[in-house]
Parts: C-alpha cells; structure tokens; sequence
C-alpha cells in the first residue's frame, strides 16, 4: 500500500483524473490510489462532484446531503428507495445530531486532490493530511509512534463515525469544522465498505503537523531504538 497525501489546488495538477474514472464511491477511488502503483493522482471539484457518490460529494464539503440521507443512513423512509436502509444509525433525528457536531465542511480549495507521497518529490503543494493503509502491526507501530511524543494520553488517536472517505480524508485534512486538528483517525469504521476493504487492514489518517512531529520523533523512538521490537519478524 502507498501512502498518500492531501490537499487543495486551484487548478488541476498534471497528469491527474478525477476520482469517478477510477471509481464513483470516493473511498473506493481513494484505496485504489494506494493498492494499485499506476493509478495516477486523483481530484474532485465543483465540476466533477456529481459524478460521485452523493455522500461523497458532501463529505468533501463539494455538495449538502441530500434531505433523505438522514432516513437512508439510519431506519428508512417509505418515500425513499421503497424504505431502503443501511441501519448505521439509530434514528435519522441522531443523523442529523452527529451532523451537526461534525459541523460545516470546507473544501481544501477548487480541487481536492489525492496523490501518492512518492509522486511529490521534493516539491510541497501545501500538504494537509496524510494516509496509510497496514495490516494491524503496522497500524499498531505508527499509533505507538504518535504517542511517542504525545501529552495526552487518550485524546490523540481517534476512531471515529462516519463514511469510509471521512476517516480517509476529511477529518484529518482540517475540513470539518468541530474535528480534532492535532489527532490521527484510525478507520474505516463503516461497514458497508466491507466487501472491498481487505479484511485484515485498517487505515490511519493524520494531520501534517502532527506527521512531521513524528518524523522528528522517530530516531529516538522505539522504531530505531527498539527496532527488533517493533519488527520481530524482519
């Protein structure tokens, strides 16, 4: 798995594709920037938001939730999709909570774009956030490592609600207004992308001040200090 990086442009960065070309789930896209070494960078914009999923659309602030996805994401409604749900919440009324304590999100600028950190070199567009893909030792070793440095004890790694393409991006890039800006989210916590998500990895997705933090950290930690620690098996 490759990791990616995140943030905002004003125009279209060469040799990119908008994420629906690969894929219209956003998450699905985005994983697939990861897994598969020749896909190129990825980008959503106003001009390209409806070809995305609609819960995409306005997880990256590009669009508002449609006025029956409170009922769609929690017990139904008989006036939408014959009373189709996904029972992802108790009520549409606790929907709607969480929403709001989420708070308004905000594009990182006219493109969103998703790239592999590799395809940066030396140049840095204004990175927000970054993404890794591991299989649970990995993931393990690189929360150990934010808290390497951390001074609080609970507050820094978070596993939070919501769509697989929050926990990817949104919350940690800065864009939903009442999200933590210094912690790291381990995810995805939403199980409707079970059937393409491999069963045995998790995704952590963290802030760029908090990644440098950990950068610095690192040859003091237990990665190089305790290296046989932290890899046992080579």
């Amino acid at each position: 798995m490759r990791p990616l990086c995140v943030y905002g442009s004003e125009t279209i960065p060469a040799g990119a594709k908008p994420t629906h070309q690969i894929d219209s789930c956003l998450a699905r896209a985005i994983f697939t920037l990861a897994s598969k070494e020749k896909t190129p960078p990825l980008y959503i914009g106003e001009d390209t938001a409806d070809e995305c999923c609609g819960g995409g659309a306005a997880i990256f602030g590009f669009r508002p939730y449609g006025q029956w996805t409170k009922y769609f994401v929690s017990s139904g409604s008989p006036n939408f999709r014959h009373g189709a749900a996904e029972y992802l919440r108790a009520s549409p009324e606790l929907f709607e909570e969480n929403r709001e304590k989420v708070g308004k999100i905000t594009p990182l600028g006219k493109y969103m774009v998703i790239c592999a950190c590799a395809d940066l070199k030396d140049h840095d567009p204004g990175v927000k956030s970054l993404l890794v893909f591991g299989i649970g030792h990995q993931i393990r070793n690189i929360c150990a490592l934010v808290h390497f440095g951390s001074h609080d004890p609970f507050g820094e790694i978070l596993i939070p609600q919501g769509a697989s393409c929050a926990t990817f991006v949104t919350y940690a890039a800065g864009m939903a207004e009442h999200a933590p800006k210094d912690a790291a989210y381990v995810g995805p916590t939403d199980p409707t992308g079970n059937s393409w998500f491999p069963e045995d990895h998790l995704s952590l997705a963290i802030p760029i001040r908090l990644a440098r933090r950990m950068c610095d950290d690192m040859p003091n930690s237990f990665v190089v200090m305790r290296a046989k620690v932290a890899y046992p098996h080579g």
